[in-house]
């Protein structure tokens, strides 16, 4: 994805033509985000139209010496927080627990997860409740820490470091149900 300078001085401007090239440039780009944290397609494509109003709307905040890539990454990442608070849904089959300790038992990489391709593991972290998924990926994927979550979703670091471990128990189980469809392979 390559924005030039002229673009984003064309969307300041309020172009039409220059907002719409921007949209089709980093579409892909801010729908692969969009799909880490919602379920449907509908969902990320609203998702997407919040967080690329954001960027617009803020594009006099960007500064060059920042890559584009990532400045409008974290306003979408951002945009998904805020919306997932809005709508927030407790679930209650979810204990909360603030004393965590972490191990070091999910460090070796499973050979079925070797076999497994992007599209799979993912339809696997989409079966995770709600808040599980988002801090799963906000931790895993996106690579924040518990305190970043903490802030960002409202609650504890322990509560964090407790929906990335009960992700982990989560997906591993799935993948045991699934192990005999790899052995076939």
């Amino acid at each position: 994805m390559n924005v030039e300078l002229d673009l984003i001085t064309a969307c300041l401007n309020k172009e039409r033509r220059a907002e719409s090239e921007l949209y089709k440039i980093t579409y892909g780009y801010l729908m692969s985000i969009c799909y880490r944290y919602v379920n449907s397609t509908e969902d990320a494509k609203e998702m997407l139209n919040i967080g690329f109003l954001k960027i617009l709307t803020n594009l006099d905040k960007y500064k060059p010496e920042i890559p584009f890539k990532f400045w409008i990454r974290r306003i979408m990442i951002n945009t998904l927080i805020d919306e997932y608070r809005k709508k927030k849904i407790h679930d209650e089959r979810i204990q909360y627990v603030d004393n965590y300790i972490e191990t070091a038992d999910y460090s070796e990489l499973n050979p079925v997860l070797a076999r497994m391709d992007a599209d799979q593991i993912n339809s696997l972290i989409k079966k995770l409740p709600p808040t599980s998924q988002k801090v799963f990926n906000l931790f895993v994927v996106d690579g924040y820490s518990h305190k970043e979550i903490s802030r960002m979703l409202g609650m504890s670091e322990g509560t964090s470091k407790w929906h990335v471990n009960f992700s982990k128990e989560k997906l591993k189980e799935m993948i045991l149900k699934i192990i005999p469809t790899f052995n076939r392979i």
